[in-house]
């Protein structure tokens, strides 16, 4: 069970609603973030998406600092994957991942072991994004490759066309699986009437096939397409139901923290899934997905709502007034400020939060530690990373 309601979209950045999101309380997750493709992204005037826009290039400074230090005493062999990247290819993807790993890292913590997430991505940055894949959710937990190929599009003098997107797939043992089918090109409806495969197998012509994962069949949304909105980079509904048909099953709460113009959400509600919810920067995905909902079920019978705040986690049990571990902390710490590393006596000290509330923090002890007034002062409502700097800058200009 989550303690997002179903229907529910967050307007805002999906990291603080993902850090208060419930421990193990989503079933399947498909993103369908920036491709670091260096590129900005508008729709036109007039479409239904028109105002929505993002940019999709990516510098170190557009990183906060705090997620390099959280990487790197986290998961620290995922640290060095990382600035790997950024020394083979550039820091502008160093910079990407940086921004991809904190939120993966916190989609691994929400999803059920019986979940599966689905990353989209392109040949841009798709293979840095499944060595982090593999180093976040275990190289045994990759389960496809999957190849989406399309039409379309302009042809280069000096290339060979680039006409596919890769979708990454991760389950565990307990996952969800739906064997999903096709059915049988003609020639082999009429092969199948008179004759049998080799080996004496009979064609199971009211089966289908089994779905592969090199997906040929799915069209991309084209200017004509009645499901168009306009949104730079929408996804076609068909692909989203495939992949909640066979990872999910009704009732199942669906999750997209990149949701654009909602297209997930609505493949979710057409297929009778919870979307619990989603979580995208532009408050378009609201109108986008009330607009689309009730076009393609004939009608909005339902309320969609609509929240800017952070959720407040509830699986973690009534807990006590956040200063009241004071004297854990201090035992832990052994009267050392986490900031400057000095010893102090315990009145000195004071409880901070690591991640700050208004960042998606916690009250819980794990984000809880001691700083002297001094630091606490310095820190103010910023990041350890941001703390640290300051210290190191102020000790630079300290008089020797």
């Amino acid at each position: 069970m989550t303690q997002i309601c179903n229907r529910t979209l967050f307007t805002g950045d999906n990291l603080p609603v993902l850090r208060r999101m419930d421990t193990a309380s989503v079933d399947l997750i498909y993103l369908d973030p920036p491709f670091n493709s260096n590129r900005n992204y508008s729709a036109p005037i007039g479409s239904e998406a028109a105002g929505a826009y993002f940019k999709d290039s990516w510098e170190l400074s557009d990183t906060d600092l705090a997620w390099h230090g959280e990487i790197a005493e986290r998961e620290p062999a995922l640290y060095q994957i990382i600035g790997a990247a950024g020394l083979s290819h550039s820091k502008g993807m160093q910079a990407y991942l940086i921004m991809m790993a904190v939120r993966l890292l916190e989609m691994r913590r929400v999803l059920k072991e019986s979940g599966s997430i689905y990353l989209h991505c392109d040949p841009t940055a798709g293979a840095y994004l499944k060595t982090l894949m593999d180093a976040i959710f275990g190289p045994d937990a990759f389960r496809n490759e999957i190849v989406w190929c399309y039409a379309g599009g302009g042809t280069p003098k000096r290339d060979f066309p680039r006409k596919h997107d890769t979708i990454l797939r991760y389950a565990g043992e307990e996952r969800t699986f739906n064997v999903l089918r096709k059915p049988y090109k003609e020639n082999t409806q009429q092969v199948g009437k008179h004759s049998t495969w080799s080996g004496g197998h009979d064609i199971d012509l009211a089966r289908g096939t089994p779905i592969t994962d090199w997906w040929t069949d799915l069209k991309t949304v084209t200017g004509w397409a009645p499901e168009k909105t306009g949104y730079p980079t929408q996804k076609p509904l068909a692909l989203l139901e495939r992949i909640i048909r066979a990872s999910s099953n009704e009732g199942d709460y669906v999750f997209d923290p990149f949701c654009g113009c909602a297209t997930t959400l609505v493949a979710a509600e057409k297929l009778s899934r919870k979307w619990g919810g989603g979580v995208d920067l532009s408050a378009m995905a609201v109108k986008l997905v009330k607009q689309r909902i009730n076009r393609e079920l004939g009608g909005l019978l339902f309320e969609v709502i609509h929240r800017s705040d952070i959720p407040e986690r509830t699986d973690q049990g009534p807990l006590p007034d956040y200063r009241t571990h004071k004297h854990h902390l201090y035992g832990r710490q052994e009267g050392r400020c986490e900031g400057c590393h000095f010893y102090f006596p315990y009145p000195n000290l004071t409880v901070d939060h690591v991640h700050p509330r208004s960042k998606g923090g916690t009250h819980h002890l794990s984000n809880l530690q001691l700083l002297c007034a001094a630091c606490n002062s310095l820190k103010g409502p910023g990041t350890m990373a941001d703390l640290r700097a300051r210290l190191e800058h102020r000790d630079r200009i300290r008089p020797k």
